[in-house]
């Protein structure tokens, strides 16, 4: 592993935990394209290494911080988690069965879906305030 290398992936850790710490977005959004395009993984191998690289942090560092400013919902965060490990489990059956295109596309749709209905909701919310 070059330097080069590790620089491009400290890179892109601490931007993901910025934006998954300000905004609430799952890491994956910002370090699956990133590990894609910058590392040249492919779509499997950066779904994996995100699913991989986010349990520590995510379940250590940022819930302290939620938690202590009494943000958390236990119940809630338990019964999804659960049902995560579940889900997590079977979508990653299907997603290896899949040409990485088609996961590629799919992630691709999902994201500009979910960009747009952000974008409509935030340039909405600002009239009401």
């Amino acid at each position: 592993m070059t330097l080069q290398t590790i620089f491009i992936l400290i890179l892109i850790g601490l931007l993901a935990g910025i934006i998954s710490g300000f905004i609430g977005v799952g890491g994956g959004i910002v370090i699956v394209p990133a590990l894609v395009y910058f590392l040249g993984l492919t779509q499997h191998q950066a779904q994996g290494t995100s699913l991989l690289l986010m349990l520590p942090p995510i379940g250590i560092l940022a819930v302290m911080n939620y938690h202590k400013a009494g943000q958390l919902n236990w119940w809630y965060g338990g019964i999804i988690a659960a049902a995560f490990v579940i889900g997590g489990f079977f979508g990653s059956k299907v997603s290896l069965k899949l040409h990485p295109g088609i996961v590629k596309l799919s992630f691709g749709i999902l994201m500009v879906y979910v960009a747009f209905k952000m974008i409509i909701s935030g340039y909405n919310s600002l009239g009401n305030e």
